[in-house]
């Protein structure tokens, strides 16, 4: 099925490794072992030389390793977290595995970082409350996330437990209403090298960089966030529906 020449092959690999990342993401293998070149040749028509480049691939992105007499298993389990929901990362985890973290720093800080002020729509001499949690999931890193709240919230969340309890389940007993609504921005970028070591993984190697701003349900900024997230680790998911121009906005009401 392969043509002859270099780059239908090389295309028909990285086809053939978008749908077995699709189907290792989703948990397809249970046990983490991926059937043989063999089996997976005759599943997508593929030829083994085809097979061998995808799993090559695959491996390069650090999702898959091979082994002599072992075969091919999934390095690390990957776990989804819904971008459609406004939800903390422990909520998500829920029941997916041992979720802790590691309190690097929290602080009220007396003069808030122009940028970080303008952002939560306060005068930079308000301050406010840093926060910077490294979370393990069953015993390896998984984010970086730091955070800047208002002061008033962030005293509160000082107050609470920030090694057991997740930030916005916090900040919602400290307002005494739910939280509204954030915006989302996810960057691609290469781990320097303080938070490779943190995580775990090699400088330069690839995390998402997650930035999001949360809401109280009347619309004032409350808490703004940088999250690095080991990509090998995780996939970003949303379910998003598609409606006519006047439906756009209708989310952030």
């Amino acid at each position: 099925m392969d043509h002859h020449g270099g780059r239908p092959r090389a295309e028909r690999a990285r086809q053939l490794a978008d749908v077995l990342r699709q189907q290792i993401t989703d948990g397809a293998f249970a046990d983490g072992m991926l059937p043989d070149e063999r089996d997976l040749g005759r599943r997508f028509g593929a030829s083994r030389n085809a097979v061998r480049e995808a799993l090559a691939l695959l491996r390069t992105e650090g999702l898959i390793t091979r082994r002599r007499g072992v075969g091919t298993t999934v390095l690390l389990p990957k776990y989804g977290h819904g971008l459609d929901r406004l939800t903390g990362l422990a909520e998500e985890l829920t029941g997916r595995g041992t979720v802790t973290n590691e309190v690097r720093a929290a602080a009220q800080v007396p003069v808030l970082p122009a940028a970080i002020a303008a952002r939560l729509e306060v005068p930079a001499g308000a301050g406010g409350v840093y926060v910077e949690r490294l979370r393990w999931l069953d015993g390896l890193p998984l984010s970086l996330d730091t955070s800047y709240l208002t002061a008033g919230i962030g005293r509160a969340v000082l107050a609470g437990d920030l090694r057991e309890r997740d930030v916005f389940g916090l900040i919602e007993e400290a307002a005494g209403v739910p939280l509204g609504r954030a915006e989302v921005a996810v960057h691609a970028v290469n781990a320097d090298p303080g938070t490779a070591r943190l995580l775990g993984i090699e400088p330069g190697a690839a995390v998402f960089a997650l930035e999001r701003l949360t809401r109280l349900a009347d619309g004032r900024p409350v808490d703004t966030e940088s999250i690095r997230i080991r990509a090998d680790r995780m996939t970003l998911r949303a379910t998003l529906r598609r409606g006519g121009a006047g439906d756009r906005r209708g989310g952030d009401r």
